[in-house]
């Protein structure tokens, strides 16, 4: 069976276009419907991924694309979600701000013509892990009305933990790396 190489691209590309409906679907007080976009969301990840790797089908658009499709979806999320009161904000800041002094720094490595390697972490993996239960978990207690607690919590000190580790490494590792220029 021969798969076209677009197809896993075109399902990461589904996927952001599910970011601006969750972002309605909170603002709009639809947790059933948010969540539910949620899980859609992550059944494209899954399935676009194993198509990727069964198939051979990766690309250098999809490496870009595919983690650009988890951040867009989960800080869209984490953002409405503050906004509309349902998170600290001070977590919402924590993993926004994460995100831009990541991005911040790959920015910084191409100025400088020295461009950085993106190759999550086990820590990063595990932080994407922990903001995808916590995401689902809050979206899932408001949709259909449970106490999450305290389960929210645990994975609240999970996110804290694992965003401040994670970025931590990742500047380690960035200034290491910029630290090779030669100078002028």
């Amino acid at each position: 069976m021969s798969i076209p190489h677009s197809i896993p691209n075109l399902i990461t590309l589904g996927r952001i276009l599910l970011v601006p409906i969750v972002v309605w679907a909170i603002a709009g007080n639809q947790m059933e419907i948010a969540f539910a976009v949620f899980v859609v969301a992550g059944v494209s990840d899954a399935v676009d991924g194993f198509l990727a790797k069964r198939f051979n089908l990766r690309s250098e658009l999809g490496a870009l694309l595919d983690p650009l499709a988890d951040k867009a979806l989960l800080v869209s999320i984490f953002v409405t979600l503050g906004v509309w009161g349902a998170l600290p904000r001070w977590i919402v800041i924590l993993v926004v701000s994460r995100d831009i002094m990541i991005v911040g720094a790959v920015i910084v490595s191409w100025l400088f013509d020295k461009p950085v390697e993106m190759r999550p972490s086990m820590v990063s993996k595990l932080n994407t892990v922990s903001q995808v239960g916590f995401a689902a978990l809050v979206l899932a207690s408001l949709g259909f009305r449970f106490d999450p607690a305290p389960y929210d919590l645990i994975l609240m000190i999970l996110v804290t933990i694992f965003t401040l580790v994670s970025v931590a490494l990742y500047l380690v590792e960035w200034v290491h790396h910029m630290n090779t220029i030669e100078p002028r």
